[in-house]
């Protein structure tokens, strides 16, 4: 039984910049499992938004909204982020199906996937993050009596520090078919960092593994500068997301993925949206229009 985490729960980590961001998907994803219409169902999130003093005001229901869906941040984003989740669930689960044993989530955040989806028993779930996000998360679940689906190994490690021998030490097998998942995580990072991380995902992972993250076109940046969503998240919960966005030229990592004999597709939220006939669709002036999720396979021979 999910019970209440304690309301006085160390949040280093999770208190500012870009740890901030991760408490508002949180927000999000808990707007989106109470909704008659769900795509995604996350019983964990509104316990670390109660946990942390930074948010603790923020709604978890989209009744607690006054302008509930004309909201542009706890309607239309908070819905672009519960439709994001469900298209990644889908992602890995699907993966696993087709043989991958191992997940690796990099810069996890508060993502509780090895504890809310239904993994075979023998794969495990490797989460990458700085060890305050993983301190802090692991102290709200560990207040729910939280138990995982999956085995779940906690990686504490910038993903700027060697993460690689960390990942490695704390088990994960190159030699054994793995998915990947970056979700909220390129477009905070300097541009030759992606294109690292990406070349590392390459050469880590065995033939039959997966890789999907979300990127963001470099025009997009400060195009939408005043789109609706820039402006209502800074207005009403302080987080400056063109701040905190990386602005420097985006490689082009789909491509470079394909080069190296991947297969890749990329897609528009938009594309989901019409999918699954629940989430965001284009309007003017929108924050969202330079988004683009990529899936990406590397085939056996």
């Amino acid at each position: 039984m999910v019970g209440t985490a304690s309301q006085h729960t160390d949040t280093e980590g999770v208190d500012a910049g870009v740890g901030l961001t991760a408490l508002l998907v949180a927000a999000a994803r808990a707007i989106e499992t109470h909704r008659h219409d769900s795509l995604a169902q996350d019983v964990y999130a509104e316990h670390f938004v109660r946990a942390a003093p930074a948010c603790a005001a923020w709604p978890v229901r989209i009744q607690q909204v006054p302008d509930g869906d004309d909201n542009p941040l706890w309607g239309r984003f908070a819905r672009y982020f519960g439709l994001r989740t469900r298209v990644l669930d889908d992602f890995l689960l699907r993966s696993v199906r087709t043989g991958a044993r191992q997940v690796v989530l990099l810069g996890a955040g508060l993502d509780t996937r090895a504890l809310r989806l239904d993994w075979p028993s023998d794969h495990v779930v490797f989460e990458i993050d700085r060890a305050g996000v993983l301190a802090f998360k692991q102290r709200v679940l560990t207040d729910l009596h939280a138990t995982p689906k999956a085995q779940r190994v906690p990686v504490p490690v910038d993903l700027r520090a060697d993460w690689v021998t960390a990942l490695t030490a704390a088990g994960f097998d190159p030699a054994a078919p793995s998915v990947w998942l970056a979700e909220g995580l390129l477009f905070y990072l300097p541009g030759p960092a992606e294109t690292q991380l990406i070349d590392t995902v390459d050469r880590l992972t065995a033939e039959g593994s997966a890789l999907a993250f979300e990127a963001k076109l470099e025009k997009d940046l400060l195009e939408y500068r005043d789109s609706a969503i820039y402006t209502a998240t800074r207005r009403q919960i302080g987080i400056d997301l063109l701040h905190l966005f990386e602005k420097g030229p985006r490689p082009d990592s789909a491509g470079d993925l394909t080069a190296k004999g991947w297969s890749t597709s990329v897609h528009t939220p938009f594309d989901f949206t019409r999918r699954h006939g629940r989430g965001p669709l284009p309007e003017p002036n929108d924050a969202l229009e330079g988004n683009r999720w990529v899936f990406a396979y590397k085939p056996r021979p």
